[in-house]
């Protein structure tokens, strides 16, 4: 009944400050390094069970122990070859992951400079060619008011027959 009781408890985050004597930042960096996962509550109140308290104050005498002392071969700290092993392999993966990420990332950078290469003689060429539409635009628009005064003056001439024409008076107002 009583295990019963303290397998329920459950426990605020204040509540486990002040158990740790831990700021927030510590705590997080404790449940990343045990897997814990905070809950809510219906009321949407993150708490923590009993038993994830107990490993998180585990993991966190680790650390505290490891960072008083260094690593040294005796009697009390000796590692058995199994851990050690596990702490070996472990060490391994880490370093193989490291040199992929860096490998891809170098990768991946030599793929984008090589594609983005060409693309300062693209906005030049694009440049020149926004220019030289801008120009061509206000030719045509000179050409079309040639265009009108042309017309203007052809139907100043008026046919008097036989082939001939004669030329009205055009009064331009100015």
């Amino acid at each position: 009944m009583i295990k019963e009781r303290i397998n329920e408890r459950t426990l605020t985050p204040q509540e486990v400050r002040t158990i740790l004597k831990a700021d927030n930042k510590e705590i997080v960096d404790l449940c990343k390094k045990a897997s814990i996962r905070p809950r809510k509550n219906a009321k949407g109140h993150t708490y923590f069970s009993y038993d994830e308290v107990k490993n998180l104050r585990k993991i966190q005498a680790q650390i505290n122990s490891a960072v008083s002392a260094p690593v040294a071969v005796s009697s009390s700290v000796a590692l058995s070859s199994s851990s050690s092993n596990s702490v070996a392999a472990v060490q391994t993966i880490l370093t193989t992951l490291q040199d992929l990420e860096t490998k891809l990332s170098n990768k991946i950078a030599s793929v984008i400079d090589e594609k983005l290469e060409g693309m300062d003689d693209v906005v030049v060429e694009l440049i020149r060619c926004k220019t030289d539409n801008e120009t061509l635009k206000q030719k045509i628009v000179d050409l079309n008011k040639e265009v009108y005064q042309l017309k203007n003056e052809l139907n100043s001439y008026k046919s008097v027959g036989l082939g001939f024409y004669k030329k009205k008076e055009v009064y331009i107002w100015e």
